[in-house]
């Protein structure tokens, strides 16, 4: 049970600063097996050598008090990984990173010990060998199932990652005490609890400080890890590594600069109007603190009907703490963005895809097969808006979306925001031109969007795509390893910016 209690803790432990990408993950539960493998050995061998109950408890004591001491210990270490970040070290990142799962070699080698220790202890004769292993295999999956239920559904979203690590390691080095009650050093394995509980006691309070601003509010979800940040006037959600920003409150200006910005003119990307036209059904895939349904509702009023969803219910809820997320035509719906799309019959106008955790995609939200159910979706004539991170120079990103997009759309055009390292892509439901979006650009008289349109035609760079390359799909989307290759340029120093919705 402690060991894959362990495993998800790792897991989430590093969520904050390294994120939980196919690769993070892959790294972890390898090298998980990998300390298993060697306890097995380690354990097979000191259990024919002392064959004791004492040892075994003692075995178990040792790996509770490292569970204990990991989150405080980790802690220091993960910092610098932040700092690694800052400096552009891919060295600092990359060495912080395996510095944490190594931590973890100690004690899930010496908890890889207990079942071949367990069986060599319950093991009379030849004759029942193997229904002695079946048995101790048998209750070591029990209490694996236990360990992957119980960090799930239960100790990690109500008590913490930290708490949780810490708890496992207090229970173990209890139970090992118990053990060791009838031998002469009880007291000394004693103390291994009091140590736990020091180590709980000097946590630092805080998760993660914040790279800028003040932090207002942290919280990890059962998604991610959430944080609210105030920087002057701005109120900010940075998510996991806080690479990038996913909503703006500010209280001294509608627009922020940002990507939600431009996703208010998305109705101009239609063949030429006569007149200017105004949305009236629009479905937000990436509500996150309603930066974009604001600007919205602010652009063309609450006759604007908008559907936001949202994956996780604690970013709702910090939506409508600390980013005013009230607004009577705005209906936020919890749910996965291609399960909801799959499940409703509803139509709209624009259909905005934001619901990206940057740097990283999922990548079941870039594929040719996500993109024909949004655009079965859409009325006549409607459009899709995808947010896409780059660097300043790096853009295969958005290649990547822009040319899944065009296997299934008629047209399609990108956007650059001026002030942040993000493109806009524009999928159409009808063939259009650029001169026929800037004519519709034109049009829009409403000031807030109207001030976005001219930013579109005088800082947007407004273009069609011209990204034909390789199209995702639900078989082949290898958007991890892409966004990981352009973080590796980043890092190293060959780019100028990170990819994410933040500025330069």
């Amino acid at each position: 049970m402690a060991s894959l209690g362990v495993e998800f803790g790792a897991s989430r432990l590093l969520a904050p600063y390294f994120g939980t990408s196919l690769y993070v993950w892959g790294v972890l539960i390898g090298l998980i097996l990998i300390y298993l493998s060697a306890g097995y050995v380690i354990g097979g061998r000191l259990a024919d050598r002392h064959p004791r109950e004492e040892v075994l408890f003692q075995i178990t004591a040792w790996a509770g008090l490292w569970i204990g001491v990991i989150p405080l210990v980790s802690y220091p270490i993960l910092l610098v990984s932040q700092q690694g970040f800052k400096e552009l070290s891919a060295g600092l990142v990359a060495g912080t990173l395996f510095a944490v799962v190594i931590l973890f070699a100690a004690p899930v080698i010496l908890l890889g010990c207990v079942s071949p220790f367990a069986i060599r202890l319950l093991l009379k004769d030849v004759e029942t060998g193997g229904n002695t292993a079946g048995r101790v295999y048998a209750l070591s999956t029990a209490g694996s199932i236990l360990g992957t239920f119980l960090p799930v559904f239960w100790f990690i979203p109500s008590y913490g990652t930290r708490p949780t690590l810490e708890g496992f390691g207090l229970v173990l080095v209890g139970v090992s005490v118990m053990g060791l009650w009838p031998w002469p050093r009880r007291r000394f394995y004693a103390a291994f609890a009091a140590a736990v509980i020091l180590a709980w006691i000097f946590l630092p309070s805080g998760i993660k400080p914040p790279q800028v601003g003040q932090l207002v509010y942290e919280k990890e979800s059962a998604y991610g890890y959430i944080q609210v940040v105030q920087e002057g006037t701005r109120t900010e959600l940075i998510l996991n590594e806080g690479e990038a920003i996913h909503s703006i409150y500010d209280t001294s200006s509608l627009l922020t600069g940002g990507p939600w910005d431009y996703m208010v003119v998305a109705n101009s990307f239609r063949p030429a109007q006569g007149s200017e036209l105004r949305p009236k059904d629009v479905a937000i895939l990436g509500l996150a603190g309603g930066t974009a349904a604001r600007q919205y509702t602010a652009a063309f009023g609450r006759d604007v009907e908008i559907t936001g969803v949202e994956i996780d219910p604690d970013i709702l809820d910090v939506a409508h703490r600390y980013f005013h997320l009230n607004e009577p035509n705005v209906h936020p719906v919890v749910a996965d963005a291609r399960y909801w799309i799959d499940t409703t019959d509803a139509k709209y106008d624009v259909i905005v895809m934001d619901a990206y955790r940057q740097p990283y995609i999922p990548f079941h939200l870039t594929t040719r097969e996500f993109f024909s159910e949004v655009r079965d979706h859409l009325r006549p004539g409607g459009v899709a808006v995808v947010n896409a991170g780059r660097t300043a120079t790096d853009y295969r990103l958005v290649d990547a979306i822009a040319s899944t997009m065009s296997a299934v759309y008629p047209s399609v055009f990108l956007v650059d925001v001026p002030a942040f390292n993000n493109t806009l892509v524009y999928g159409t439901t009808e063939p259009v031109t650029v001169v026929d979006v800037e004519h519709n650009l034109g049009l829009v008289s409403e000031p807030l969007a109207q001030t976005v349109a001219q930013s579109v035609l005088s800082d947007g760079r407004l273009r069609v795509s011209p990204y034909h390359d390789q199209v995702f799909t639900d078989d082949l989307a290898p958007v991890e390893r892409l966004i990981d290759e352009i973080i590796l340029s980043y890092v190293t120093g060959s780019q100028a910016s990170a990819p994410g919705a933040g500025p330069p």
